[in-house]
């Protein structure tokens, strides 16, 4: 999570932190949309003035950018931890599922909000851009795989990798936190599935 300099005094209602201001309005935003909320609303939601929230952040784009690297973050901290592996790329790619399912569960309200973003501003666009990014390293970890021999030889990498990370990213429609299956049984499911159809 974003750091709040401890420096700053805090002012509004007391146990809001830059930190806590920022799970709430994540929640508005995939409650009402970005689009259709207000800092009015945010205000009402959270029972400190707009002045108070300013004291924070600049505005709501900064919000914004502050949910999406969140989940950004983590999602490539995820692809660092896979990539400084010493194993191979199937392995690699195994343990990358691993950790962005748990990135999903862990951060789920700011990935949620993540993969609602459609490029409307600036602040979107760039969201999008580092989420090709991250796309681009799954499809060359899927093909560097294929070159190894270890994926099927009429699999498309770049398709491969949309298909894998739909379905990753499929599980912020329906899960919930606190049901019986946690991240680790999730990574195994989606392993399962993924690995039944690739592995040769």
């Amino acid at each position: 999570m974003p750091t709040v300099d401890s420096s700053r005094p805090r002012r509004g209602r007391p146990g809001y932190n830059r930190e806590t201001l920022l799970q709430v309005a994540v929640q508005v935003f995939n409650e009402r949309g970005y689009d259709g909320t207000s800092m009015d609303d945010l205000s009402k939601k959270l029972g400190i003035s707009k002045a108070a929230i300013y004291h924070h952040v600049a505005s709501k784009d900064e919000l914004l950018r502050l949910a999406v690297d969140h989940a950004l973050d983590g999602l490539f901290e995820a692809a660092a931890d896979a990539a400084a592996r010493q194993a191979p790329a199937i392995d690699r790619l195994d343990h990358l599922i691993q950790g962005s399912v748990a990135v999903l569960v862990e951060r789920l309200p700011f990935v949620t909000l993540l993969l609602r973003v459609r490029g409307n501003t600036e602040v979107e666009q760039r969201a999008l851009a580092r989420r090709r990014r991250f796309d681009r390293l799954v499809a060359e970890l899927v093909a560097e795989a294929k070159d190894d021999g270890d994926i099927r030889v009429d699999v498309d990498p770049a398709i491969a990798a949309r298909l894998l990370f739909g379905m990753i990213n499929s599980v912020v429609e329906w899960y919930r936190p606190g049901e019986p299956t946690g991240a680790a049984g999730l990574a195994a499911a989606v392993r399962a599935m993924a690995f039944d159809g690739l592995r040769r």
